[in-house]
């Protein structure tokens, strides 16, 4: 725990010189308990950003081959996502990633933050797409908070297709938290988008971006966040 919390201040400090962020709305993390952060996606480093930004440790989901690369380099990148608290899932293998909500599951109910990106994978153009409904059913499964947040000006940082990192300016704003009643692990459909479309509204509110009526997919061989899954 304690080199875990020493990670995520040696990038918060790397973060705030070489990026100047403007951060508000942190207040609205609750201090204690699980909680659910929701948040538009507009570049690769939002993670380890929202990761080392928030005052809380957050848990985001992140592709299984971060944590099994072979040699020296493989190992200091295990090493760095576990510290900030990444969980791998398997990319398009929906039983895997069925079992990775689950895990959100347990990580909230032992009193820690998850993250998730209810559009699925990062805009490419800069508009916020339609939510899945993975968001809503974590929200109603366990009654837990969801704290939305905007973040504007991530692209910037690492433009899509590239794997260089540029510093620059961005915002992070943290919305009042949500809550919606627990409805427990099975309720219909209706009651989970209707919460999730409360919580791209509340995205929408704090980024800015032009709505999108429908869902984003990813491009083809870019390195992308798994999609948050839609329990049946």
């Amino acid at each position: 725990m304690a080199t875990s919390e020493a990670v995520r201040t040696g990038m918060r400090a790397m973060v705030k010189v070489t990026c100047r962020p403007t951060v508000t709305g942190l207040e609205h993390v609750p201090d204690t308990g699980g909680f659910i952060v929701a948040s538009n996606h507009l570049s690769f480093l939002d993670s380890v950003i929202l990761q080392a930004m928030m005052p809380r440790m957050v848990h985001f989901f992140a592709k299984a081959e971060y944590f099994t690369q072979p040699g020296l380099k493989g190992r200091v990148m295990k090493g760095f996502f576990e510290s900030v608290g990444s969980i791998p899932v398997e990319r398009d293998q929906q039983a895997a990633s069925v079992a990775a909500l689950d895990l959100l599951v347990e990580h909230l109910e032992a009193g820690t933050g998850v993250g998730i990106y209810p559009e699925g994978t990062r805009s490419r153009d800069g508009r916020l797409y339609k939510g899945r409904t993975g968001v809503g059913w974590l929200a109603l499964a366990t009654g837990m908070p969801v704290v939305p947040v905007g973040l504007r000006g991530t692209e910037r940082l690492q433009p899509p297709g590239s794997n260089r990192f540029t510093p620059h300016r961005f915002s992070l704003t943290v919305g009042p938290p949500l809550r919606f009643e627990h409805l427990g692990p099975r309720h219909p459909l209706p009651p989970r988008r209707q919460a999730t479309a409360q919580v791209m509204d509340a995205i929408a509110a704090l980024s800015g971006q032009e709505r999108v009526p429908s869902y984003n997919t990813p491009v083809s061989g870019a390195a992308q966040q798994p999609p948050p899954p839609t329990p049946s």
